[in-house]
């Protein structure tokens, strides 16, 4: 067995790492193609080589037995990792996995950079695989007809079955409550929306206009209320801005007086002093305690009026609900469809981040229900790994979200979505405007009382008035 040690080391370990640094040096939009593929073509350039010393070794039954040990090496310990960490690839147990595998250590490198967590199984199974085929295929190609102990050949292909039929076990129970990462592709990575239509910066925005010059402007930039949001706010605050702070899309470092950094970091941007104005839904109770704890009072102006809306794919039968089946379904006690008069098909029922704003409006409605954990998904980071956050919609046949009208149905491109009634009543703008239909929210200009800029009360009040009200409307939203 001793001399058998250095073709194993060879093949096993010298060979894999240069072709790990091989795959380094290849730069194509395929991360995973790119990487996949030298290691088998040279798992196959190396099991014919062994191929043809294994025809001349004196020990043909322990030298086989060692070049199908890896499989069974892989298998096992991406299974055991697996269990460690419940199959979630960014925990830091990997690690450890990567200093076990360590002749795919500059693969692991990267793998754990771009967030491609496949590759931890990918990549040695796809040397070990091709290996092991290129050797088996050289022999017959030879009429060599391989020796091997039966039985431990048989005991090692059942070991690496087991194993990697226990590491699929974890990861086919994660799926269930774990998405593949659809990732936030703008706003810097806070926003699953394309919103430059409506920046101020850009020349062919779509911001309403108003039809006559504004009765408040601002003109010099530091009194220009620095403001921030919710991702279904933008449009309206972007247009406020564009209407009231002179020449804005001129302006110096505009895109920092008028920002985005979504729901839950631009309200903390408010508590801190870096935002003066923050649109969005009512905070939720755990951002109006923080609101208190730093001794801070909230001034809330209601600006405009907005639905909360619930919606499923087209194809779905079901139309409406009422607000016990919403509950039912949100705390996961509905979870077929079947169960309210729709198709034999599991709910996959969305949710949004805690402390944004649609979630704080869902956890109003549950009132004392509790709410089931949310769908997450895996998320590359960049040069940090992997993340897991709640999951972004995704328009399955069995799926149902939630949101604000104006958002799911204007901002973003959801035209394949079928909005529900609630209790009968259909979400249009005049049973919003009437307060008919049930979840009708407001959305807010929130500022902090104790902030002395002298422009943000001015702002607020244009805001509520007829012409703050005309670019309310223009947008979307429902005038107060």
């Amino acid at each position: 067995m001793g001399k058998n040690m250095l073709p194993m080391f060879l093949y096993f370990g010298v060979v894999p790492l240069l072709i790990s640094f091989i795959t380094l040096t290849i730069t194509t939009n395929n991360f995973l193609i790119t990487t996949i593929l030298p290691l088998i073509i040279g798992g196959c350039i190396a099991g014919w080589i062994a191929a043809r010393k294994l025809i001349k070794s004196d020990d043909q039954r322990g030298l086989t037995l060692m070049f199908i040990l890896p499989l069974a090496y892989t298998a096992v310990i991406w299974a055991v990792f697996m269990l460690i960490s419940g199959g979630f690839y960014g925990a830091d147990s990997w690690l450890v996995y990567s200093i076990l595998h360590i002749a795919m250590a500059p693969i692991f490198f990267i793998t754990m950079l771009m967030g491609e967590g496949r590759l931890f199984l990918w990549a040695p199974l796809s040397y070990e695989v091709a290996f092991v085929v290129a050797v088996f295929l050289s022999l017959l190609m030879k009429r060599v007809r391989p020796t091997f102990k039966k039985k431990q050949v048989v005991t090692i292909l059942t070991v690496f079955i087991l194993a990697i039929g226990t590491g699929a076990a974890v990861q086919w129970q994660r799926s269930k409550t774990v998405l593949p990462s659809y990732g936030f592709e703008y706003g810097g990575g806070y926003s699953s929306t394309d919103l430059t239509p409506y920046d101020v910066t850009n020349p062919g925005n779509i911001l309403p206009r108003l039809e006559s010059p504004s009765t408040f402007t601002i003109k010099n930039p530091g009194e220009m209320p620095i403001v921030d949001g919710a991702e279904a706010a933008y449009p309206v605050y972007s247009a406020f801005a564009n209407a009231v702070y002179e020449n804005i899309s001129k302006v110096d470092n505009v895109m920092d007086i008028v920002s985005f950094t979504n729901t839950i970091y631009s309200y903390e941007r408010l508590l801190s002093g870096e935002v003066d104005i923050y649109f969005g839904a009512e905070p939720s109770k755990e951002q109006q305690e923080m609101a208190k704890r730093q001794g801070k009072e909230l001034v809330m102006t209601p600006i405009g009026k907005e639905a909360f809306v619930f919606f499923v794919n087209p194809d779905n039968k079901v139309n409406s609900l009422d607000v016990s089946e919403i509950q039912s379904i949100y705390s996961g006690k509905i979870k077929n469809w079947s169960e309210l008069g729709g198709k034999n098909e599991r709910i996959i029922a969305f949710q949004r981040p805690k402390n944004s704003g649609s979630q704080t409006l869902l956890e109003k409605i549950m009132g004392d229900t509790s709410i089931m954990e949310p769908l997450k998904e895996d998320v590359p980071e960049g040069m940090g790994g992997i993340i897991e956050q709640v999951a972004d919609y995704r328009n399955y046949d069995n799926s149902i979200g939630f949101s604000f009208r104006f958002f799911a149905t204007g901002m973003r491109d959801n035209s394949n979505i079928k909005l529900l009634a609630i209790d009968g009543v259909e979400p249009t703008p005049e049973n919003i405007a009437s307060g008919k239909y049930p979840f009708t929210a407001n959305l807010y200009a929130i500022s902090l009382k104790d902030n002395t800029k002298t422009t943000i009360e001015p702002f607020l009040e244009w805001m509520k008035g007829p012409q703050g009200q005309e670019i309310i409307e223009k947008i979307g939203y429902i005038k107060n």
